[in-house]
């Protein structure tokens, strides 16, 4: 994605030799939506910075099979990564080498005919696959995600993830920015285009 994108710069601003282009943050890979590239090394410092302190609002949309046990509720767990598995273990109680971890979520919209619930998920911290994980361990795995107990697979091999949202102020001109990035035109997201994107 980085390559393809010095490739637009490059060609966009007719810059000769290498681009800079640095990344701000990162979604896994068989998750859609947004994504934040700097163009210069400060933007890149002064971004990275507003992730860290948490001054950026990311809200993700998530299809599930299972309805969760609350229409809207707060998640707090402890999770720790496993990077030879490249999987994330969940605990309920603080654990040695674990990480605290928290997100909130709402149902948006029921698809009851369908099994299909699509919750608007906003995590408070930033631990890797922690909305996969977090969620499957609420019993309510997302869909298309075998790696956290999904049964199968999207034909795409993506999953009912998507980065839908993202809200800070910008660092130079000290204004607000809102990003949207639109629902994936996969048949797992069509029943909900209508209500999410009007």
């Amino acid at each position: 994605m980085v390559d393809l994108c010095k490739e637009y710069i490059g060609k966009k601003y007719h810059k000769p030799g290498a681009v800079f282009l640095g990344l701000v943050h990162r979604i896994d890979r068989p998750v859609s939506g947004l994504v934040v590239l700097a163009r210069t090394s400060k933007a890149l410092e002064r971004m990275t910075g507003l992730f860290r302190e948490k001054q950026a609002k990311k809200t993700y949309l998530a299809i599930l099979a299972k309805r969760p046990a609350k229409p809207e509720d707060a998640l707090t767990h402890w999770l720790q990564k496993d990077p030879r598995k490249n999987r994330t273990t969940v605990f309920s109680t603080e654990t040695p080498g674990a990480q605290r971890s928290m997100l909130s979520y709402r149902i948006l919209v029921e698809q009851k005919e369908l099994g299909r619930w699509l919750l608007e998920v906003n995590p408070v911290t930033g631990r890797p696959h922690q909305i996969r994980a977090q969620l499957a361990f609420a019993n309510s795995p997302i869909v298309g995600d075998v790696k956290y107990g999904y049964p199968e697979p999207n034909p795409d091999g993506s999953i009912c993830l998507h980065a839908r949202r993202l809200e800070f102020v910008h660092p130079v001109k000290k204004q607000p920015v809102v990003f949207t990035a639109p629902l994936p035109e996969t048949e797992e997201w069509r029943p909900f285009f209508s209500p999410i994107e009007g």
